[in-house]
């Protein structure tokens, strides 16, 4: 008898069970994880929104500058056309897992105008369930038991565990100094046995909004080539910069398209967070293999939502500016009420936080993750602990910017009480 595999013929050989002849000893059933879930530590924020939900049941008023969660609506002409395309019964049925043709075509049309980027919306974009949907999926694609990522360091969460969820290892190196980041790709790759097969690379970049300029890419495309590495960008922010800086697209640099592809989405700059759309686009064999991935996990996203987007995507570009405009005031009532307090901040050229360093002598007496707690139980202020993005970001927070100003100023005179009541000791513990 063969031993290949055919799903549609039933084990005829398997022998026959009996009935027991005694009862099982009773025990506590148990349920056993994959190995790839108990490679997962504790979620790290846990502690704060537990805190926070139990504050806010309990009637405070806390100012959330934790998750990165627009607070502002989308443009009404988007809200209309899904409501829309919501009453016409053709939109209720399956749709396709890459995306309908006119919003790939649509995304294509923004690259040409904002980046000169030429794509094929046929075998050069497909849509995701929110760019982080599409960014998992896509190590699924790619990786497996043995292969490595190069991952940024301090890390957005997925671009750590989605690597880890697909079987594959991670190395993680500091973003701080792009220079000094390419350089350590390369000596890693020259290093490492076997040689790293993706490089994931995130700008403007979370948590710590660190930017980059376009030759930063030339060069990522050069050690991709050099080396073999498939290159990610995770391209979350391109919609949202301050002080005039572009993020620069990753696909802009020459020969891009022959090593990586680019994630974009429309929850940030468009303020469409809960609709989940985003869009990986680039390499062609690349997005195939992302194409294959999801066509057995889902059916793609509600099609009205796609015709909504089409929408925002081609009339509501003046409303994405806009928004910039409206973080960047915010990102400004924030630095500037941290430095009264006597915090070191840099304004971010970028995105949508404001990565501060926690000042002394708190930051020589405590964790970052009991000093955010410290803020929340005693000050009413959620903040990200940088902790939770690695090792890499202890000694910082992640404070959002989708609190309009009122509330960011009320948050900022909420942390001065809140330190000024119990400054510590300025020796750090163990002296």
């Amino acid at each position: 008898m063969s031993d290949q595999f055919d799903p549609d013929m039933p084990n005829i050989d398997a022998p026959a069970i009996g009935s027991p002849t005694t009862d099982p000893v009773p025990h506590p059933f148990e349920v056993k994880f994959a190995s790839r879930v108990d490679r997962l530590p504790p979620y790290m924020f846990g502690r704060i929104n537990n805190s926070l939900y139990q504050k806010r049941r309990a009637g405070d008023d806390v100012i959330d500058l934790g998750m990165g969660n627009p607070s502002d609506p989308p443009d009404p002409v988007v809200i209309q056309k899904l409501h829309d395309a919501s009453a016409d019964p053709t939109n209720h049925g399956y749709s396709k897992s890459n995306g309908i043709a006119n919003l790939r075509r649509e995304v294509a049309s923004k690259y040409y105008r904002k980046y000169g980027v030429r794509l094929d919306p046929e075998s050069e974009i497909i849509s995701c369930l929110g760019s982080k949907e599409g960014f998992s999926h896509m190590c699924l694609a790619l990786m497996g038991p043995g292969d490595t990522a190069i991952i940024p360091s301090p890390y957005f969460p997925v671009h750590m565990y989605g690597v880890i969820l697909a079987s594959g290892n991670v190395v993680a190196l500091d973003v701080a100094d792009p220079d000094k980041f390419l350089s350590n790709v390369a000596y890693t790759c020259e290093n490492l046995t076997p040689t790293p097969k993706v490089l994931i690379v995130n700008y403007p970049h979370n948590p710590s909004s660190a930017v980059i300029e376009p030759d930063f890419f030339i060069e990522v495309v050069r050690l991709a080539k050099k080396y073999g590495l498939l290159v990610i960008h995770d391209f979350a922010y391109a919609d949202v910069a301050f002080d005039g800086y572009v993020p620069p697209s990753f696909l802009a640099a020459p020969g891009a398209k022959d090593v990586g592809v680019e994630f974009t989405t429309m929850s940030k700059g468009y303020n469409m967070a809960g609709w989940r759309v985003g869009f990986c686009a680039g390499n062609s064999e690349m997005v195939r293999g992302l194409g294959t991935i999801k066509g057995y996990y889902d059916y793609g996203m509600f099609q009205a939502i796609q015709i909504a987007a089409i929408v925002a995507l081609r009339d509501t570009e003046a409303n994405v500016l806009q928004q910039s405009e409206i973080y960047q005031s915010r990102r400004d009532v924030l630095v500037n009420g941290l430095r009264r307090l006597g915090w070191k901040v840099t304004p971010p050229k970028a995105g949508m936080f404001v990565w501060a360093e926690v000042p002394e002598p708190w930051r020589s007496q405590m964790s970052t993750m009991d000093f955010a707690m410290k803020l929340l139980e005693e000050g009413n202020v959620a903040v990200s602990p940088g902790s939770g993005f690695g090792a890499a970001g202890e000694g910082y927070l992640r404070m959002s910017l989708v609190e309009n100003e009122h509330r960011l100023r009320q948050a900022v005179r909420h942390i001065g009480k809140c330190l000024s009541a119990s400054k510590p000791t300025s020796e750090p513990i163990g002296t």
